[in-house]
Formats: structure tokens, sequence, C-alpha cells
């Protein structure tokens, strides 16, 4: 379930950068519609707001879901490693997040961090390569770390998440609330409020949203005619899809493809 909205919702992949501090030092990250992570490798830091005040040690991991604007500070030696990852229509899921996830590392994500460190350390042969893919890997074991401490009601209702799974693995389908309860196990009227209560929205606002969420992906990712993207998504018509996208995304799909290809997102430097 979290990997499907994960892979949902990201665009391309995390833009990063190493960046060793020495001696007493500050810096302003100004505010970015990205969602901005630091890893701490060696040493410590602190971010502050107005509102906040968090203490980084190594192996630590912030991650500012929606942008944020903050200070970062040290007072000795620190090597970070800062970025950003650029999200599409952030989901239901990650709206009730915190301006700030805060991690200590642990499990799986220890290990990711344990390996970044050794590639920064000692880079060799492909170093760029996998420091790549375990950044990828990053957001995932972050938010898992989260919802571990943080149980969200979305990934522990079965009956809801077997909806979700469904609408998910087959966004094409015809679905009403009557068969995507069936799904779930509930009658028709206890799945349509439980779906809402749980997730936030009624199912087939939450089925629209996941088909041009996937849609904006196959835009993005392939060069598939948009009337193969149509059927892939449950519209008739090309001209049906071409309606629903713009609804939900201010612009026309070829548009959308045209802009995603172009665009470029700025690294978070320190």
């Amino acid at each position: 379930m979290l990997s499907d909205v994960i892979d949902a919702v990201r665009t391309g992949r995390a833009h990063s950068g190493r960046t060793v501090k020495d001696g007493p030092w500050a810096t302003h990250v100004p505010h970015y519609t990205a969602a901005g992570f630091h890893v701490v490798i060696k040493g410590s830091c602190e971010l502050r707001t107005a509102e906040e005040r968090i203490t980084l040690h190594a192996g630590d991991v912030v991650c500012a879901p929606r942008g944020a604007s903050y200070d970062l500070s040290g007072t000795g030696p620190a090597l970070l490693l800062c970025g950003a990852y650029l999200l599409d229509r952030p989901h239901p899921l990650l709206a009730d997040l915190p301006t700030f996830v805060h991690v200590t590392a642990r499990g799986r994500l220890a290990a990711a961090i344990d390996l970044l460190r050794a590639e920064l350390d000692q880079p060799g042969t492909g170093t760029d390569a996998a420091v790549k893919a375990l950044v990828d890997m990053l957001l995932l074991y972050v938010l898992r770390t989260w919802f571990e401490d943080h149980p969200s009601p979305v990934l522990h209702d079965t009956a809801i998440t077997k909806a979700l799974h469904a609408i998910h693995h087959r966004p094409q389908a015809p679905w009403t609330v009557e068969s995507l309860g069936g799904e779930a196990g509930l009658s028709r009227a206890a799945f349509a409020k439980r779906f809402t209560d749980v997730v936030g929205q009624p199912p087939l606002a939450y089925l629209t949203w996941w088909r041009m969420a996937t849609a904006a992906k196959l835009l993005r990712e392939t060069d598939a005619p948009l009337g193969a993207l149509a059927a892939r998504t449950g519209y008739t018509s090309e001209f049906a899809f071409s309606k629903a996208f713009k609804r939900a995304h201010g612009v026309a799909p070829g548009e959308y493809r045209r802009h995603s290809r172009s665009d470029s997102l700025r690294s978070i430097a320190l």
C-alpha cells in the first residue's frame, strides 16, 4: 500500500548532494514545493523554525513532505546528504503528515544509511548510481518508520485496504461504490461511510484521484497515446479522459507530458 502511494506521486528521481560542514555553521532553507530531506551521516545539527526546534544526530533523517522554510545550524563538523523529491498531487495518506517527519534510523532505514555512509566515505566504481538508488529507497523507509510509530487508519483497516488495493491495481475497472464495497466485504452504505471516514474522501472521488495520478505517471514515463492511457485508467474515450485530466491537473494531457519532461528539480544544496 505505501509503495503504491509513493510510486504514484513521485516525479522522477530524487535530487541530492553531499554537504560537508566544518566548525560553527548556519544556513537558511527557503520554502520550496518539493519534499526536502536531510540525512545526518556524521556529526549533529539543529533544525529551527519559529514553532519548532529539532536536534538531529548521526543516523537521523528529517523530511519536509510539503516543503517548508527553516534554518539549519551546527557547532561542529557534520556530513549531510541533502536533497528533495518532487511529488505530484500529494496522496491523502501523506496529507496528515506533520510539517517535519523526523525519524531515528533503525532496521532497514539504518542499513540504507550505513550503505550511504560507506559510499560517501569510500567512493568506488558506480558510487553515483549506488547513492541515487539508495536515496530512491530512502523515502519509503522513512515513511515506513514514521507510520510504525504513528499508525495510520488507512494502512491498518483491512477492509478499506482491500478496496484500495483493488483501485490501485485495477484502475481501469468500471468500479462502483457497491462493487468496491464487495471487495471490502461491506454493504454499500457501510463501505461508503467507512471509506470516507478513513481515507478522507468518498470512494469514487478517490478512484478519480488515483486514475488521474496513474495517468500523470504514465504521461511522464511513457509515450503511450492518449487513447491507450484512457483505456488503462477506466475512460471509454480519449475526450472523456482529456476532460477529466484537465479538470484534475489544470492542463491538457499533452501539455502536461511536454512540461513534465522539460521541468527540472532544483537540489536543496546547503
